[in-house]
């Protein structure tokens, strides 16, 4: 008998400790998804532990081909495995960002732990943007309206994953002759959302701005310091400012051509010396901002909405031009970009996560189908080899491929595409 009821008490102890671990498990899924729901824009912007990354994913030259769940679960996953945790989309209009916050439920669903979360964009046109018609940016498309629309209603569906709404990529810089719009627009839409928090249809955590060139934030000319710019910036809980030496190796090559007292350096040291001043320039596009929103009176935090480096190109930025592309270069300036604004407790969304072809698809050799640090089949560059080594991305795949380096990880091969920058007289010249 005796025996009998210490059978029964062991039993008995068995199921309570089952039931208390079952019950433990679903205790820490439900605080899990509770502390990923309080998270906002303001805990998650210039943290270290949440890196961001521009994110499209798209995987063919015909940009009507969408990523498929399954493929946007298997860049997620991989993105995650490197410590990102925040990613930025562009626009609603197509089925993309709609199908990226479904991938990222699903895997919240099937991993408790599984952090990602969205700065969502929405698109802004003028009126005739990309028609025959000739654009007017004094008139904003008709088409702006449903995309706001389709944002919010994305927003509130997916709360616990939207934290950020930009309106507009690149929609107020005036190099932009194709769309761009006046800062008004973009104010317009501004002050609507921020008018949806106040009224509770919108989360009051979510954060609200523009991404947009370091020009149209009033870093630039005078061009662009008109009243309707001024109050933008004080409507948006903070400023997504983009920065680009790589393109202005070309445009604006000022920082970039080898001065005459660093012709004694090595090849090596004149790119690490050009790689350093590309930094240094991109600091003084931030400052440019940063003074003229003080100028205002104006406190808000600047983040990095996209900034990045192209490993390949011909024409303007390849042998025969500014000599700027390859994944040396890119890997130095993802470093130092990342060093500085973790540093400096500042978000970088590093443009791009991965190589996506149709950007330039009539010549796959332009440097716009080069920005990612993945290539489309699932090679890691130079920028990702040692987080290859640490053996994170084990048992994760692109397009079927396990994740391999670039050059089957020869540095060697990978440094003799490398191209020391031209003098600055041969860029002067220019």
């Amino acid at each position: 008998m005796k025996r009998f009821t210490k059978i029964v008490a062991l039993l008995f102890a068995v199921i309570v400790a089952f039931s208390c671990k079952n019950t433990s498990k679903k205790e820490s899924h439900i605080n899990t998804v509770k502390e990923q729901s309080s998270l906002s824009a303001k805990d998650l912007l210039g943290n270290p532990k949440y890196l961001s990354m521009s994110y499209g994913g798209y995987r063919h030259v015909d940009h009507d081909i969408e990523p498929t769940l399954d493929e946007l679960k298997e860049d997620m996953k991989l993105l995650s495995a490197m410590g990102i945790k925040i990613i930025r989309t562009y626009k609603v209009n197509k089925p993309h960002a709609s199908n990226v916050l479904k991938a990222i439920a699903e895997l919240k669903k099937e991993d408790p732990d599984f952090e990602m979360y969205v700065m969502l964009g929405a698109w802004i046109n003028c009126k005739n943007a990309f028609t025959d018609e000739v654009p007017d940016h004094n008139v904003e498309s008709e088409a702006n309206a449903p995309e706001i629309a389709k944002a919010v209603s994305l927003a509130n569906q997916y709360p616990d994953i939207v934290k950020i709404m930009a309106v507009g990529n690149e929609a107020m810089v005036k190099w932009a002759t194709g769309y761009y719009v006046q800062p008004g627009v973009i104010l317009k839409w501004v002050t609507y959302l921020q008018d949806l928090k106040t009224s509770g249809k919108l989360n009051k955590d979510l954060w609200i701005t523009s991404s947009d060139n370091f020009a149209s934030w009033g870093g630039a000319g005078a061009e662009y310091h008109v009243k309707d710019l001024e109050k933008l910036i004080k409507a948006v809980d903070y400023i997504s400012m983009h920065t680009y030496p790589f393109l202005d190796t070309h445009y604006n090559p000022e920082f970039w051509g080898v001065p005459e007292n660093e012709n004694n350096l090595s090849d090596i040291e004149k790119i690490n010396a050009a790689m350093l001043r590309a930094k240094e320039f991109a600091i003084s596009q931030y400052d440019s901002v940063y003074h003229y929103m003080k100028s205002l009176g104006v406190n808000k935090p600047i983040h990095i909405g996209e900034t990045g480096w192209a490993s390949s190109a011909d024409g303007f930025f390849g042998k025969e031009g500014s000599r700027a592309a390859d994944e040396y270069k890119q890997a130095m300036y993802y470093k130092q970009m990342r060093d500085w604004t973790n540093k400096h407790g500042m978000s970088c969304f590093f443009f791009e996560a991965f190589d996506e072809p149709w950007k330039a698809a009539a010549n796959p050799l332009n440097e716009e189908n080069h920005f990612g640090l993945f290539t489309v089949d699932g090679h890691a560059k130079y920028v990702l080899w040692n987080v290859v080594d640490q053996g994170v991305f084990k048992g994760l795949t692109r397009n079927g491929n396990p994740i391999t380096k670039t050059y089957n990880g020869d540095k060697n091969a990978l440094l003799k595409d490398v191209l020391v920058p031209p003098t600055a007289k041969e860029v002067s010249i220019k």
